[in-house]
């Protein structure tokens, strides 16, 4: 395989994309299994919307991972106890963090540059989360002595905030534990003084815990709560060794290693033009251990200028295409 992050042209990704489906057809025994279950030739597969994507939920009942790799080290989903959590085995830790560095340099800088709080809490409280991994490898290449986490002690986080407000700092967040941040702060009558360099990354996540609200409502309660503009957005899964990132309107791009497919909700083999909402699939080329070729549960569309929106998750009553392909 060739280096994915080298890839530069359109004929670069599909010419890697074809060589990684024919090497996990190979090495991959669920997504052997899978693609010869579908009827499908892999000699025919030709085209990126030709290549067959593995449903997500698969990674809850089986080890998917190239026979060629062994592994302890998994990433496992966030979720209760009682639920069939997602686990994604990694053969290589080392791709992953060259995944996370090049993308994070590629849209935000070199993460030396920066000092990373991170307010998890959901993700700090549980083992093998692949987002604690990632934030733990940003701290560690910054290497800044304020690097930190914090679960419950807002103001603890309040007064480091405006402490480093002449310093760049990133502040990753899950998106309740954000807005419980400013709930929390406003009780107190506190109020953050406004820096040019805080940037603040939410990483989704709501889970019940807050009342629904588009993603629009909540860039504009975190922009005027934290007063700044840098209110971004990272999109990636357990499932995933790749992130991509939105700095505004809720626009998201990805990497040059990984795509953005939008299939037909009901018709898992159709895809969507330009525009129009549908699932999404994705593809990410650090996958190459497991799987590269992923059919999500997110709802999105692709825009213009390379760029795509995630609005929302599949409602179950209107994934009929997908649960053939699961069954």
């Amino acid at each position: 395989m060739e280096n994915i992050f080298s890839i530069q042209t359109e004929q670069d990704f599909l010419n890697a994309s074809l060589a990684a489906f024919h090497y996990q057809y190979e090495n991959v025994e669920i997504y052997r299994k899978f693609v010869d279950y579908l009827n499908i030739n892999p000699d025919e597969v030709n085209s990126l919307v030709k290549i067959p994507f593995l449903p997500i939920e698969m990674f809850k009942n089986h080890q998917i991972l190239d026979r060629n790799a062994s592994t302890d080290l998994f990433f496992q989903s966030s979720g209760t106890t009682q639920m069939n959590l997602s686990k994604h085995f990694i053969a290589d830790p080392n791709l992953y963090e060259e995944s996370i560095y090049k993308s994070f340099e590629q849209f935000i800088g070199k993460p030396e540059n920066f000092i990373f709080l991170g307010l998890l809490p959901s993700y700090l409280e549980k083992q093998n989360s692949s987002l604690i991994y990632m934030v733990d490898y940003l701290m560690k290449k910054s290497a800044k002595p304020e690097n930190g986490y914090f679960l419950y002690n807002h103001s603890e986080l309040f007064e480091l905030l405006n402490c480093l407000k002449d310093k760049k700092v990133i502040l990753f967040g899950v998106s309740f534990a954000l807005l419980d941040f400013l709930d929390s702060i406003e009780s107190l009558n506190f109020s953050i003084e406004g820096s040019k360099d805080l940037t603040i990354i939410e990483t989704g996540g709501m889970k019940g815990r807050k009342e629904e609200m588009t993603k629009d409502e909540l860039l504009k309660i975190l922009q005027n709560g934290f007063k700044t503009n840098r209110i971004y957005s990272e999109y990636s899964m357990t499932e995933l060794l790749s992130q991509a990132y939105s700095l505004g309107n809720n626009e998201y791009k990805c990497p040059s290693w990984m795509k953005i497919l939008v299939r037909n909700a009901e018709d898992p083999f159709s895809y969507e033009q330009e525009g129009r909402t549908g699932a999404v699939n994705i593809i990410d080329l650090a996958n190459i251990h497991s799987c590269c070729f992923i059919a999500t549960q997110d709802l999105g569309k692709t825009l213009p200028g390379d760029t795509f929106q995630v609005l929302g998750r599949i409602d179950h009553s209107d994934i009929r295409g997908c649960s053939l392909l699961v069954s």
